[in-house]
């Protein structure tokens, strides 16, 4: 169809502004399906599109370095401002962020256009990083994070735009380049996170320096996107009112998927943190939380057929398949995300958070070229299955090597993230790929924002229950500790402030201590080791199970060969200005 077509399309739907509005929809699905007509000829780029891509690929940077640096810098942000039994609060209002916000932006979107959302939820990160870099108390800094987490509402709409602006064929290129932005900005938060903050003296406070960095990137990221990005107006934003637009959103099931997610996870985050599970505080939350999630899936099956799980999405059975393996690899990832660093600062390098940034950061190096090549394997092979069943077996290894790891296995802390990496870099590509080929090009906004709630539903469920099982296994301490010193002579009334000081990495205070000796402390030291490396255990195993339930399910899913053709969805261009007669993928 020509572009002079498409807009008497448009134009035909914008003359009924009384019509039917779900008719009108259904015109519009219909004309993107005739679109195809032109899936065997081939589009000559121009500038403008890789202008795009990069415009959302530093976006893209910008919140990689944001949710990467709360991971590694928690506990200098805690060490700084206190309060680190609120320190799981840091990172969790960014995934809460992204589970309840994708599903609303990636619809409106369709409706209001693309660009207007992503300058405005950018704008909206750079305010937050601010925040955060003026934060005085650990309540302000979340404050800062739970701001920064909005931005995360345009996420997905960056796998939406690499997709829909390139030909099928590339789409997986497309992906591979949001993963790659993806890797670049958590290698530069790692690296110089770790800088900032390389010794860990609180009086340092080089997280503040780091923010200021994020916000300025944020800035930059929302600038270029408002210069650079001006896609012509679809059909979908010209042939509704106002009020159809805001009828055609689910607002029910946006309530109740934020209600029972906040609840969720709070519940987990206060479980042994410092209530027991029986205590209201705990079990309430929980409990109110699934009841709400479960009215949720009802409400969406009965009666919102066109919701955010519009019921066309799973007409393909890859979609639900790629849809449960990103709640796993997101379920997963977030462990390596949140207790990798965790465990090497604690367990190998204590100390010098640069070291334990490298250390992250070969997984982020090995996740670039990981990622180019599975794009390159999807766009030559048109298969989808093998890779993905590989990538996850390498997350399983790595998991696997992770709950194999002591106090002194530094050396394989520095081999196990390259097994990282090629997970990492090699399943997003596929599951994002497949999953956006499985449903209507019409629906790929709704689509890429369910890829993405669901992915960070994953990881917000994930650190609530990694939290739930390191606070357990690290209430133990106490026990550890007594066991290991009271028979060496340690006074058991001095227990408490012994523990304190071990914690605190006080020697002064620790030899100040009646009858405590070196070897005492030493034993000491090794307890805490041990049960320091006991609940990191319990998290790697956790996170290898999910892992493995993922690379199980992706034995299931069909290659979809057909879908690798040269049709663009959405491109940013005018059609009469892509399409020529010329073999092969020429541009300008």
């Amino acid at each position: 169809m020509s572009a002079s077509k498409l807009e008497d399309a448009a134009a035909a739907g914008r003359s009924d502004s009384n019509a039917d509005p779900r008719g009108k929809e259904e015109e519009i699905v219909s004309t993107s399906v005739v679109l195809t007509e032109t899936s065997d000829r081939v589009p000559r780029l121009h500038a403008k599109t890789y202008l795009v891509i990069f415009t959302v690929g530093l976006i893209y940077f910008a919140q990689l370095i944001n949710i990467v640096g709360a991971g590694s810098q928690t506990q200098a942000i805690a060490s700084a401002l206190g309060g680190s039994d609120q320190s799981v609060w840091i990172s969790s209002p960014l995934v809460i962020g992204t589970v309840v916000l994708s599903p609303i932006v990636s619809q409106a979107a369709d409706y209001w256009g693309r660009r207007v959302f992503l300058v405005a939820l950018t704008l909206v990160g750079a305010v937050g990083s601010v925040i955060v870099a003026r934060a005085h108390s650990m309540p302000m800094a979340i404050a800062g994070f739970t701001v920064t987490g909005l931005s995360y509402g345009a996420q997905p709409l960056l796998h939406a735009v690499t997709s829909e602006i390139l030909p099928r064929r590339y789409r997986s290129w497309g992906q591979a380049c949001d993963l790659i932005s993806n890797g670049l900005g958590g290698i530069t938060a790692l690296l110089v996170g770790g800088a900032l903050n390389r010794h860990g003296d609180p009086k340092n406070q080089g997280f503040r320096s780091f923010w200021y960095m994020s916000a300025v990137v944020y800035l930059v990221a929302a600038v270029l996107t408002f210069v650079l990005y001006r896609p012509p107006r679809t059909p979908r934003e010209t042939s509704f009112t106002l009020r159809q637009k805001l009828a055609k959103l689910d607002w029910v099931g946006y309530a109740l998927l934020a209600a029972g997610l906040v609840l969720f996870c709070l519940g987990l985050a206060w479980s042994d943190n410092p209530y027991p599970w029986s205590d209201v505080h705990t079990s309430a939350p929980v409990a109110v939380g699934l009841f709400l999630v479960v009215c949720l899936c009802a409400y969406e099956l009965v009666f919102k057929k066109d919701g955010m799980l519009h019921h066309d999405l799973f007409r393909n059975r890859n979609f639900a398949l790629a849809l449960t393996c990103l709640f796993c690899e997101g379920f997963a990832f977030f462990a390596a995300n949140q207790y990798f660093p965790f465990q090497v600062g604690v367990l190998y390098t204590p100390g010098d958070n640069l070291l334990v940034g490298v250390h992250f950061a070969v997984a982020l190096i090995v996740s670039l070229p990981a990622a180019v090549l599975a794009g390159l394997y999807l766009a030559a092979t048109k298969r989808v299955r093998d890779i993905t069943v590989l990538a996850f077996a390498f997350f399983v290894a790595f998991f696997v090597g992770m709950a194999t790891t002591g106090p002194g296995d530094s050396t394989v802390a520095w081999g196990l993230p390259v097994v990282l990496g090629v997970g990492l870099g090699a399943s997003l590509v596929s599951l994002i790929t497949v999953a956006q080929f499985a449903t209507p090009p019409s629906l790929i906004a709704t689509t890429s924002g369910l890829i993405l709630c669901v992915r960070s539903l994953g990881g917000a469920i994930g650190l609530g229950v990694y939290n739930a099982m390191f606070v357990d296994k690290m209430n133990r301490l106490g026990d550890n500790v007594a066991s290991a010193v009271l028979p060496m002579g340690l006074d058991p009334q001095d227990l408490g402030a012994f523990i304190g000081a071990l914690t605190a990495q006080d020697d002064g205070a620790l030899f100040r201590i009646p009858h405590v000796t070196g070897p005492m402390v030493g034993a000491a030291g090794q307890a805490l080791l041990d049960t320091y490396a006991s609940a990191f255990r319990d998290v790697w195993i956790t996170a290898s199970c999910l892992a493995a339930v993922a690379m199980i399910l992706s034995v299931f899913l069909k290659d979809t060969s057909k879908e690798f053709n040269m049709h663009i969805d959405n491109p940013v261009e005018k059609l009469e200005d892509l399409y020529v007669q010329k073999d092969g993928f020429a541009t300008d």
